[in-house]
């Protein structure tokens, strides 16, 4: 049987632990208003705001670490997630000096290092390129805490055909199970992304941390298109609020295609104290000036979500 957009949500799993996911996720504060040691936001629990960081997706692959954190100060973005495979080179291939200059590089920079941007994900039929995928997130969980870092972003990326979705959807969830245990004993959180051809569905997205109950697995709210489907963007947020995690990603704040400004007040109305990190998909030419601009939009946003909300 497959899962359709809006009804995934009756799976006898979602039904079965969801409630019990979320309350133990709440108590261990690894949601919203989760602790400021994790989220790296200078706020206490009743308060709500966040900050405002880079993922080095595409405006920052090309830059070596030393350019990542210094376009970050000059942009006032205070934290980045590095992702493999890029320019800086934060891999697990560096030894244990190489990881401390990696963590000496933001001691005193005033920019976090947030986490890491993995391509690790749970959703083959075969089981040994899971166990790949869970060993090698392991290895992201061993660096992260080396260099600094409070997290290992994960992701769905998709549905396999000819497989139950709730098949998939049960697998992955015990995935980040695992992973997510493993990662409590180094201080890193793992955060789903909401990615892939359906498994973006935030009823979907739900029903695997229905699964994934252990209270160091966490949502990565990914500003989506498929966001606004019905039953729209307020539902969905919904929907996993109470499993959100450290990070959120965004695209360019300016571009008109997504509601930032009832993002950013469903936020702040969910007393997130994480980061709002940018995740664009464009390649303008100078990257930093760019940079500086979507902070400035960021701190416009957020100043009229405030005001609107009453924060």
């Amino acid at each position: 049987m497959s899962l359709n957009r809006t009804h995934s949500t009756d799976l006898m799993s979602d039904r079965r632990h969801f409630l019990t996911a979320s309350a133990t996720t709440i108590a261990a504060g690894i949601v919203c208003g989760a602790s400021n040691s994790l989220l790296g936001a200078a706020t206490t629990a009743n308060q709500a705001t966040f900050r405002f960081g880079l993922v080095t997706y595409q405006w920052g692959k090309d830059m070596d670490l030393p350019s990542v954190i210094s376009a970050c100060q000059q942009a006032n973005m205070g934290g980045v997630e590095l992702r493999t495979e890029h320019k800086h080179a934060v891999e697990p291939n560096l030894d244990s000096k190489a990881r401390s200059e990696v963590r000496k590089r933001f001691e005193g920079s005033g920019v976090t290092l947030i986490g890491y941007g993995s391509n690790c994900e749970f959703h083959s039929k075969d089981p040994e390129a899971v166990k790949k995928n869970v060993e090698q997130c392991k290895k992201y969980i061993q660096l992260m805490h080396d260099c600094g870092g409070t997290g290992v972003k994960v992701k769905p990326n998709g549905f396999v055909t000819g497989v139950p979705h709730e098949k998939t959807i049960e697998q992955i969830g015990k995935a980040l199970n695992e992973v997510a245990a493993y990662g409590a004993q180094y201080g890193q959180q793992i955060r789903l992304e909401v990615h892939g051809k359906e498994t973006c569905y935030l009823s979907n997205v739900r029903a695997i941390m229905a699964v994934a109950d252990h209270k160091n697995a966490a949502v990565c709210w990914n500003s989506n298109k498929d966001d606004l489907l019905a039953p729209g963007i307020k539902e969905n947020f919904e929907m996993v609020r109470d499993r959100l995690g450290a990070t959120t990603h965004v695209r360019k704040l300016d571009d008109g295609d997504y509601p930032y400004d009832q993002l950013f007040e469903l936020l702040l109305k969910a007393r997130y104290q994480g980061w709002v990190l940018l995740e664009a998909h464009s390649d303008p030419a100078d990257k930093i000036a760019s940079m500086k601009q979507q902070s400035e939009v960021f701190g416009k946003l957020l100043k009229d979500a405030k005001s609107k909300v009453g924060v």
